[in-house]
C-alpha cells in the first residue's frame, strides 16, 4: 500500500534552496521524488513524493517514511526561506503553503488522513508553525479553499496580481489545528490535508488582461456556476500572458477535456487566443509505475 504526498513550497528561483531541500529529501531511500514542477512566474514549486504505509496487528497505520521525509524537507525550507521577502504571482500563505496526502495502490483516504494529522502535529509542534488541517484530515471535512478563502488566500497584496512578503496580522482570528495562534511573518501558515486523487491542469491565456482571465476562471468554476467539481484561478503568468489554474476535484467525472473546451469558448467571446492546457504532475498510475522504477533502482 503507498501513499503519496504532494508538498507545496513558496520558492522556484532559487536553485541553492531547491538543492537543500532534494538533499534533505533524499535522506530516507525508501521515500522517492517521482515529479517536480517548478514556475518562476510563480516562484513556487511542488514536489510528488511516494512511499508506504505499514499497519500494526489490528490494520491501523502506524508508520511511513513519508512523514520524516516531509518533515526534513520542510526543515529544510523553514531553514532556506523568508516569507518576507517573497514575491510572485500565486498566491501563498507560508513557505511550506501546502502538504495533501492522497491513498495510491490499494491505500485508503482514513489512511492519508492518518499521516496528514501526524505530520500537522510535527510541523506545528517542532516548527512553531499554525497549522489548518482540510477535507479528510478535518474534523468534520472543511474544504481546503473555504478556509484559504477565511484567511484572505485569494487576495493579492501588491500591485493588484502579485503576493509580496506578508501583510496580515500576527495573531490569527480563526484557531488553527495545531500550532499556535500566532503566526511568524518569515515562515507563515500550513495547510495539510488527505483526499482523493486530485488532478491539477493550467491552460495558457495570451493575453496580459488578467480582469478577463479572472472572468473566464470564475465562469468555468463550480463556484462560479460552471463545472462541478472544479475549482480555477486567473494568475498573471510572466510578462505577456495569463493563465487558468484548474484543479479537478473528480477528474473521472469532469476531465482536462471537458474544462479546456469550456475555457476555449469563453475566451473566444472575449476575443482571446487559448493555448492548449498541460497537467503539472502524472496520472496515479503514472506515479506507482514511477515510483516502483525509482526504487528498485535505487535497492539495485
Amino acid at each position: 500500500m503507498l501513499l503519496c504526498c504532494k508538498l507545496f513550497i513558496s520558492e522556484s528561483r532559487n536553485l541553492t534552496v531547491l538543492d537543500a531541500i532534494e538533499r534533505a529529501a533524499r535522506l530516507d531511500p525508501e521515500s522517492v521524488i517521482v515529479n517536480k514542477f517548478e514556475d518562476r512566474a510563480y516562484n513556487r514549486v511542488r514536489y510528488t513524493i511516494v512511499s508506504y504505509v505499514l499497519h500494526d496487528s489490528t490494520g491501523s497505520a502506524i508508520y511511513s517514511p513519508l512523514q520524516q521525509t516531509v518533515l526534513a524537507m520542510a526543515d529544510a525550507a523553514f531553514g532556506a526561506i523568508n516569507l518576507e521577502q517573497h514575491s510572485g504571482a500565486h498566491p501563498r500563505l507560508g513557505v511550506v503553503d501546502d502538504i495533501v496526502f492522497h491513498p495510491l495502490a490499494r491505500a485508503s483516504l482514513d489512511e492519508a488522513a492518518w499521516l496528514a494529522k501526524a505530520v500537522g502535529a510535527d510541523i506545528g509542534n517542532k516548527f512553531q508553525v499554525p497549522v489548518y488541517l482540510y477535507a479528510a484530515a478535518h474534523p468534520i471535512g472543511k474544504a481546503l479553499d473555504t478556509i484559504r478563502r477565511e484567511l484572505g488566500y485569494y487576495r493579492a497584496n501588491f500591485m493588484g496580481n502579485q503576493w509580496a512578503g506578508w501583510t496580515m496580522p500576527g495573531v490569527l482570528q480563526e484557531t488553527p489545528d495545531e500550532g499556535p495562534i500566532s503566526v511568524s511573518p518569515t515562515r507563515g501558515i500550513a495547510m495539510i490535508g488527505a483526499r482523493p486523487w486530485v488532478a491539477l491542469y493550467n491552460i495558457p491565456i495570451l493575453s496580459t488582461d488578467v480582469a478577463a482571465t479572472r472572468r473566464i476562471a470564475r465562469m468555468v468554476s463550480a463556484r462560479g456556476g460552471g463545472l462541478p467539481t472544479v475549482q480555477t484561478l486567473g494568475l498573471v503568468h510572466g510578462e505577456d500572458s495569463t493563465e487558468i489554474a484548474c484543479m479537478l476535484l473528480e477528474p473521472n467525472q469532469i476531465g482536462a477535456d471537458r474544462v479546456q473546451t469550456r475555457v476555449e469558448m469563453l475566451a473566444a467571446e472575449e476575443g482571446l487566443y487559448v493555448e492548449k492546457g498541460y497537467f503539472t504532475d502524472h496520472s496515479p498510475d503514472m506515479v506507482i509505475e514511477k515510483y516502483l522504477k525509482l526504487i528498485s533502482t535505487d535497492r539495485n
